[in-house]
């Protein structure tokens, strides 16, 4: 069995993992993740007990229980590159042996699900709606670090998007990957819920077509990413985080989804009226969800 050098898993001096600083045994198997450090505080509240509470930088972390299902809620801070130290870190803390930096020869699986907010790229879907990422469209490049990604991804897809919206030569490649069928099926209610295709942008401006004083080097992107059809998908949502944290998962053998409360429609230009509220609202019925 291979070690891994201590220069490629660092840890800090009580053996916790290093951006996350948790141990082993401070991780529920169902684990929350939340961009937003305050969101974390905001759903431990519902929990019944709590048994911990860490945090590092963004990185907050509080286990409990809820409906005596164990728990876990951690907030990532904004973007696919913090996504990637927190996937590659919940995965070290089941599957890698943090004392001995050896991989353990049984592979445990987490249910990993984002509760986040989005924006509608379709003027059918209001604000204030919950939409669940069965496919999402990654334009950050993340998981095309790793070898194999192409294993996890949807190739014809990618194509049709790339060709249709006319995707720049020298952006990254979007990439297509699907969520956990039994996890999109457990947050999905018939007439509260939407299923849909996320886009994951690198950035909130520029990356999700917005104009300030930089022009864009891909003008009409919105337009064309609205109008993109692909068998009976379609693009619904922009958001920052779901394409990298499902392609991760994907290859890693972990069990993703994501589930956002649209704040806006970019279509309409209508935004929430009662965005805290309606947070409230998707944090109650994921939990409720989640442990039923």
């Amino acid at each position: 069995m291979s070690t891994i050098k201590s220069s490629e898993l660092i840890t800090n001096d009580d053996g916790s993992i290093f951006h996350l600083h948790l141990l082993p045994e401070d991780l529920a198997d169902t684990v929350i993740l939340v961009g937003d450090p305050g969101r974390v505080e905001t759903i431990s509240a519902y929990f019944d007990t709590i048994e911990l509470k860490k945090s590092n930088r963004e990185f907050y972390t509080v286990t409990g229980h809820y409906n005596n299902r164990r728990l876990s809620v951690v907030s990532t801070g904004i973007g696919p590159d913090n996504i990637d130290i927190v996937i590659n870190e919940l995965d070290a803390l089941v599957n890698i042996d943090l004392k001995t930096k050896e991989i353990k020869p049984d592979k445990h699986s987490l249910n990993i699900v984002r509760i986040g907010t989005s924006g509608s790229v379709q003027a059918d879907i209001p604000v204030d709606s919950f939409v669940i990422s069965e496919k999402s469209i990654g334009c950050d490049g993340v998981i095309r670090f790793y070898g194999d990604n192409q294993s996890v991804c949807d190739r014809d897809f990618e194509e049709a998007f790339i060709r249709h919206c006319q995707w720049a030569a020298d952006a990254a490649r979007p990439y297509v990957v699907n969520a956990s069928a039994s996890l999109v099926e457990r947050l999905h209610t018939a007439g509260q819920t939407i299923k849909g295709v996320t886009l994951t942008a690198v950035g909130f401006y520029g990356p999700q077509g917005r104009i300030l004083r930089l022009p864009l080097a891909m003008p009409g992107i919105n337009d064309r990413i609205t109008a993109f059809r692909y068998q009976n998908y379609k693009v619904t949502n922009y958001e920052m985080e779901s394409a990298a944290i499902t392609g991760l998962c994907n290859l890693l053998g972990h069990h993703a989804a994501t589930i956002c409360l649209i704040i806006a429609n970019r279509m309409t230009g209508d935004a929430s009226a009662d965005y805290h509220g309606y947070m409230k609202k998707l944090i109650e019925y994921t939990l409720t969800q989640l442990t039923r």
